[in-house]
């Protein structure tokens, strides 16, 4: 690329053509620049991972359904901006808009190390599109990132501790959905969990990937024990409603995206909906880099 840079220099002063694709291939070098300088602040064992994304509606009702399909958009139109691969694999929708919950994968190269700082409660407030009044309403939505493990890692499920469920796939898409019991519910009792998969062609094929979600999900839970960051992140959630949430996206009575941890904004909302939050990830990954070399001061 640089080389492309010297000879481009060359020619922009005398060419119009030139300078257009000198201007083309400095922004580029820029953006992988940029993704490198990223990339230096990862440290955690899992971060190279693929990852699997769980957004829940939480307090707001009708809305707050909304808000949720809202941010699976943001993130699906993240991954494409990256280059990244994404399967929605459960998705329930909401009564009368939006969704309950879904799940879909990500996969590209530290696809987790990326958006492991997403997991939280995000707040939406705005003029409701679904009340007479469009009176200003708050929106919770949360969202959960865990790796997804590496199939050589041996997570033990026990038969007892699950229950393994059935039933008729709803949504657009598939030849099977509205037609057949083939989608998979998998609750697992000592944690509490979970995990679902419809949007495969066969009872199956859901049933492998909601098993493998689970012991992704069975990992990381026993990951965060060893590093006894469970209790502070489980803390940090809390529920998805009021004084828990990590970013607040404002839309009215101003317009402003703000992240509650690092404390940087923009006011480009729409950009930000649209995917655009890659500079809300550095601040995470830069805040906790100066944290641990705090904490590594303060030891030595």
């Amino acid at each position: 690329m640089l080389g492309d840079i010297e000879v481009l220099l060359e020619f922009a002063e005398e060419d119009e053509h030139s300078l257009v694709e000198l201007r083309k291939t400095l922004s580029k070098l820029e953006k992988t620049l940029a993704d490198t300088e990223t990339e230096m602040l990862f440290s955690g064992e899992n971060d190279s991972a693929n990852a699997i994304v769980e957004i829940k509606s939480g307090a707001g009702g009708v809305d707050a359904q909304d808000w949720a399909e809202m941010l699976l958009r943001l993130y699906l139109r993240w991954a494409e901006r990256k280059g990244f691969k994404t399967e929605l694999l459960d998705e329930q929708a909401g009564k009368e808009a939006g969704i309950k919950s879904a799940y879909f994968t990500v996969t590209g190269d530290y696809a987790y190390g990326l958006l492991k700082s997403e997991s939280g409660v995000h707040r939406l407030v705005r003029n409701s599109p679904f009340n007479t009044a469009h009176s200003r309403e708050t929106s919770f939505a949360s969202v959960d990132v865990v790796p997804e493990i590496d199939d050589e890692i041996q997570i033990e499920i026990n038969e007892k501790d699950i229950r393994v469920d059935t039933y008729r796939s709803s949504g657009a898409g598939g030849q099977h959905i509205n037609t057949t019991d083939s989608a998979v519910r998998i609750t697992h009792f000592p944690t509490g969990i979970v995990v679902s998969c419809q949007n495969q062609r066969s009872q199956h094929q859901n049933r492998e990937v909601a098993f493998k979600v689970l012991r992704a999900r069975l990992y990381e839970l026993e990951m965060q024990k060893k590093r006894e960051e469970l209790a502070k992140q489980e803390a940090a959630k809390m529920d998805i409603s009021f004084g828990s949430q990590i970013r607040n996206y404002v839309l009215q009575p101003y317009r402003l995206v703000k992240d509650a941890r690092t404390k940087y904004e923009v006011s480009d909302v729409d950009a930000v909906l649209d995917g655009e939050i890659d500079d809300f990830i550095k601040e995470y990954l830069l805040q906790n880099s100066r944290q641990k070399m705090a904490t590594t001061s303060e030891t030595l």
